[in-house]
C-alpha cells in the first residue's frame, strides 16, 4: 500500500480520536460547570466536600440531591437521544432519521401522559413548577416503550418495501407523530385544569424533573444500550451502505434492523418519559458529528454519544441563566438552537448529499 495512503488515513484516524476525546475533555468541564452555576455559590471545594464529606449542610444538599441528578441525567438523556437519532440514520440510511422526525418521540409522549392520567402512573399538584409527581417511573417508562413501538414498527413496515424511498419514510413518521400529538391532544380535552397543566408542563421537555431514582433508570438501560451499540457497530455501518451489501458480507438484515429500532425506541421512550419531548437533539448532533469526522461507525456512535451529552448539558446551562432566576424548559432552547444549526447545515450541503462519507 502507497505510503502516502497510509500516512492520511492515520492522520484521518488520529483526528477522528482527537475529536472524541476533546468531546470528553469538554464533556468533563461543562458536568463541573453545571453543579457550581447557580443562585446558590458553590465552588470546586464544596463539590469534593460534599462529595466526600459526611457532613449535612446546605451546599451538600444542593449539590448531590438538586444539581448533580440534573446534570449527569441530562448527559444521559443527551447520548440516548443522539445515538438513537444516529443508528437510525444508519439502519434506514436517511438523513432524516430521528426519534422526533420518526414520530418516536411523540408517540413516547402520548404513552407518557397516558401512563400519567389514565393509568395514574402520577399524581398531580398545584404548583405549576412542580406539577406531575411520578409515583410509578417504571410504568411510564413501559407505556412510552409501548406507544413508541407503533411508530417504530410503522417505519420498518415501510422500510421493508422494496422502492420505499426515505421521503416516503420521514412523511410516514410525520403522520405517526401527527396522529399521537392527536393523541395527547385527546388526552388533554378529557383532563381536568390541573391535570392539562400537568400535560403542557410535562412536553416542555424540562430538566429540572430530574432525580436520582430517574438517573439510575437511565442508567441502567441507556448504557447497556449504548454499549450494543458499539458492539453490533459493524453491523449497523455495513446497512448504512445497502441492504444487499450488508447479506453479501453475513449480517442478518432484519434482525439487526429490528433489533437496532427497538433499542433506540426503549432508550428515546426512557428520556422522554422522564424529560418530555427534547427536540432537535437526536437529528442536528449526529450531522454534526458526521460532518466533523465521517460516517464511520467506530468513532460515530462514542462520539455522537459524548457530543450528544455536551450538547443537551450546554443547552441547558444556557436555559438556566437566560431569564435567571426563572429556568426556561430544555426543550424550548434545543429547537431554537437546533433549528438554525441544520438549515444552515441544509445551505452548505445544498446540491450534494446530507452525509459525509
Amino acid at each position: 500500500m502507497n505510503k502516502s495512503v497510509i500516512k492520511e488515513y492515520k492522520k484521518i484516524t488520529t483526528r477522528k480520536r482527537a475529536f472524541v476525546i476533546g468531546s470528553l475533555i469538554m464533556l468533563l468541564l461543562l458536568i463541573t460547570l453545571g453543579i457550581t452555576f447557580g443562585s446558590s455559590q458553590i465552588s470546586f471545594t464544596d463539590i469534593f466536600n460534599s462529595i466526600f464529606s459526611g457532613s449535612e449542610s446546605s451546599k451538600r444538599q444542593i449539590v448531590l440531591n438538586i444539581r448533580l441528578p440534573r446534570v449527569l441525567s441530562a448527559v444521559l438523556a443527551g447520548m440516548a437521544l443522539s445515538v438513537s437519532g444516529a443508528v437510525m440514520q444508519s439502519i434506514l440510511r436517511n438523513p432524516l432519521g430521528s426519534p422526533f422526525t420518526l414520530g418516536i418521540s411523540n408517540a413516547s409522549a402520548f404513552g407518557a401522559a397516558f401512563a400519567v392520567i389514565v393509568l395514574g402512573a402520577g399524581s398531580t399538584q398545584s404548583s405549576v413548577f412542580d406539577a406531575v409527581l411520578i409515583d410509578n417511573p417504571y410504568l411510564i417508562t413501559i407505556s412510552a416503550f409501548f406507544w413508541s413501538l407503533a411508530s417504530t414498527f410503522v417505519i420498518l413496515f415501510m422500510a421493508r418495501f422494496k422502492d420505499a424511498s426515505p421521503e416516503t419514510m420521514i412523511l410516514t413518521g410525520i403522520i405517526m407523530g401527527s396522529l399521537f400529538i392527536a393523541g395527547t391532544t385527546a388526552l388533554e380535552f378529557f383532563a381536568e385544569d390541573v391535570q392539562l397543566a400537568s400535560i403542557v408542563f410535562w412536553t416542555f421537555g424540562d430538566l429540572g424533573r430530574a432525580s436520582w431514582n430517574e438517573f439510575y433508570i437511565l442508567l441502567a438501560i441507556i448504557i447497556p444500550a449504548l454499549l450494543y451499540f458499539i458492539w453490533n457497530r459493524w453491523n449497523i455501518q455495513s446497512l448504512n451502505t445497502g441492504d444487499e451489501t450488508a447479506n453479501s458480507l453475513g449480517v442478518n438484515v432484519e434482525k439487526t434492523r429490528i433489533r437496532v429500532m427497538l433499542i433506540a425506541s426503549l432508550t428515546t421512550a426512557v428520556a422522554v418519559s422522564f424529560f418530555g419531548i427534547i427536540a432537535f437533539v437526536g437529528l442536528v448532533v449526529p450531522h454534526l458529528v458526521r460532518r466533523m469526522i465521517g460516517s464511520d461507525e467506530r468513532f460515530l456512535i462514542p462520539a455522537t454519544a459524548l457530543f450528544g451529552g455536551v450538547f443537551l448539558l450546554s443547552s441547558d446551562l444556557i436555559a438556566r441563566s437566560i431569564i435567571a432566576p426563572m429556568v426556561l424548559p430544555v426543550g424550548i432552547l434545543t429547537s431554537f438552537i437546533g433549528a438554525p444549526i441544520f438549515i444552515i447545515l441544509l445551505i452548505k450541503g445544498r446540491g450534494k448529499n446530507l452525509w459525509l462519507k
